[in-house]
């Protein structure tokens, strides 16, 4: 799969499910998301360790995200089954940015300051952007939840990059990028 690809299906995904939230319909969001998911995990060329990421990012994007509504610090609108938990769709967009670690996003596999500095930065970002769409509100106090945000983002992207660095393949040692076809392995 290549680089272009990869970021190509993340950012459509990413859109989609942002503006379908902000628009009352998550879950056609989240089915483009997870379709986009699926073609990734086709196209990879380690299907099980791309899988295997993106479980782990899911469960970490349901821990973080749910703990921001419990304190009150996020509200999602749309698509919340549990007043306590994030709403589906966020937790599948948390899948799908594990899609782009060891291909478009394979830079963040660097030293872990690199990680860390782009999860404090676009952790926020992403949520300011999803906030202007209308697929999440803040708190009683915006600069808590950004500064939640941030310090959340800060540390989940370089766990996520560890996990996808450790975890990888049987001698993985950086992005499995390959423009040839996919194996099926």
């Amino acid at each position: 799969m290549s680089n272009l690809l990869n970021y190509g299906l993340y950012q459509t995904g990413w859109l989609a499910s942002v503006l379908g939230a902000g628009r009352g319909y998550p879950w056609a969001g989240m089915a483009v998301a997870l379709v986009f998911i699926a073609v990734h995990v086709w196209l990879a060329r380690h299907r099980r360790a791309e899988m295997a990421l993106i479980l782990v990012a899911g469960a970490v994007g349901l821990v973080v995200d749910s703990t921001q509504v419990r304190l009150g610090l996020l509200q999602f609108p749309s698509g919340s089954l549990v007043a306590w938990l994030c709403p589906p769709w966020i937790v599948v967009m948390w899948m799908q940015f594990a899609t782009t670690l060891r291909y478009s996003l394979q830079w963040l596999l660097g030293p872990p300051v690199r990680a860390a500095v782009f999860g404090a930065l676009g952790g926020p970002l992403a949520y300011l952007v999803g906030r202007r769409c209308g697929a999440v509100e803040w708190g009683p106090s915006p600069g808590l939840s950004l500064a939640a945000l941030g310090l959340l983002w800060m540390v989940s992207v370089p766990l996520l990059v560890s996990v996808a660095r450790r975890h990888g393949p049987a001698g993985y040692r950086g992005p499995a990028v390959d423009a040839s076809t996919p194996s099926r392995a």
